[in-house]
């Protein structure tokens, strides 16, 4: 299945107190839509529902990690225009998330990933455990019952056709995205939300957020490397394709796919990190669906499944090793694809060349040799 992701931030925030939108206000340094985006980078299309007065500063910041959108009237008008975005793409199912909760656990979004394969939608929640009371000019007024009662946080998933029709369908003024479900009749499953999770609301909430972010930092930081190298021979054809850029050559590489031996070397190197073996485990050449496949959807899955498992790419370096052909006329758009690819930005990606100084079989021209290092942050 393929998956898109809606962050919604086209809100002012009001009851965060006096200054700029909160999403736009600085947590660790950076703004608070800014970590909200990395949290879902490399999970699939990003979509960001912004105020129309914020899309040049978006663009500027993370034009080229998301596709910006210009928000509704109200909230289920913001969520109903990037729907519409997506009309017509390949996507098969959706996480609506706040642009205000920045600091969502991998766990959790995995979560409701998971509950989608056998639910049209999903969403993560946390169960009331404090009393509940009814209170009228400051004084307590009654009590409630709290079993049952959950308290509802984001990313909430849907299968795509389903919510885009429940959203056609509905008048507005729903309080979330499964409300709307729920009125056009859809079952949606519980999962574990996260403390963490929380949606800046209050101006205090902006200090419990830096010390979660330091707790992460300073304690579950997880880094992982992995390394891959791959080779492809030079058979007959007009061009290479390299980290997938098609490179004007005299001859072609040989492979069961499309032979980008910089894209697989990058890809082994992912799967490396996360201890899952190489490309030919997850994509067999045995089996005859993958002949000729575009090794982006090789990357695309490792850098999903890396997203999946809760990392995040810090960088990535990949080293193309021939005589022929040269390779830095075509470095930056190499570089730019890949993080395209990955969801990240492109001064993370590192792609060069080099020769064996005649030596050996890239030496003699007979094929290309990749190798590539990738370091993956878990917070």
């Amino acid at each position: 299945m393929t998956t898109a992701v809606i962050i919604v931030a086209a809100g002012r925030g009001t009851r965060a107190g006096e200054g700029e939108p909160k999403q736009w206000r600085p947590l660790a340094g950076e703004p608070v839509l800014l970590h909200t985006l990395r949290a879902f980078q490399g999970m699939g299309r990003i979509v960001v529902v912004l105020h129309p007065d914020d899309m040049a500063r978006a663009a500027a910041l993370f034009g080229g990690l998301a596709t910006l959108v210009a928000g509704g009237a109200d909230r289920a008008g913001s969520v109903r225009n990037a729907l519409d975005t997506l009309e017509g793409s390949e996507v098969t199912r959706v996480l609506i998330h706040d642009g205000a909760r920045p600091l969502v656990p991998g766990p959790v979004i995995a979560g409701v990933l998971s509950a989608l394969d056998t639910a049209p939608a999903a969403a993560p929640a946390l169960a009331v455990t404090d009393a509940l009371w009814l209170g009228t000019d400051g004084h307590v007024a009654g009590t409630r019952d709290r079993s049952g009662l959950y308290r509802a946080q984001t990313p909430q998933g849907f299968r795509f056709p389903e919510i885009l029709a429940a959203h056609r369908a509905h008048p507005g003024g729903a309080a979330d995205d499964v409300e709307v479900a729920r009125a056009a009749g859809l079952a949606v499953a519980i999962v574990p939300g996260s403390e963490d999770n929380l949606k800046i609301t209050w101006p205090g909430d902006f200090a419990r957020a830096e010390t979660i972010l330091a707790a992460r930092k300073g304690q579950n930081m997880d880094i992982r490397t992995g390394n891959g190298y791959d080779v492809h021979a030079f058979t007959e054809g007009d061009h290479v394709t390299l980290c997938g850029v098609k490179v004007p050559h005299g001859k072609g590489l040989l492979g069961h796919s499309d032979a980008d031996v910089g894209m697989h070397a990058l890809t082994d190197a992912i799967y490396g990190a996360l201890a899952e073996g190489d490309i030919g485990r997850h994509f067999p050449p045995s089996d005859p669906q993958w002949k000729g496949a575009a090794s982006e959807i090789f990357l695309d899955h490792a850098a999903k499944l890396a997203a999946a498992r809760g990392y995040r790419v810090s960088n990535c370096d990949v080293t193309l090793i021939c005589e022929r052909p040269k390779i830095g006329p075509f470095a930056l758009d190499m570089a730019a694809t890949l993080a395209r690819i990955m969801g990240i930005a492109a001064d993370r990606v590192s792609v060069k060349a080099t020769t064996s100084e005649r030596l050996g079989f890239t030496g003699r021209e007979e094929g290309i040799a990749a190798i590539a290092t990738v370091t993956l942050i878990g917070d």
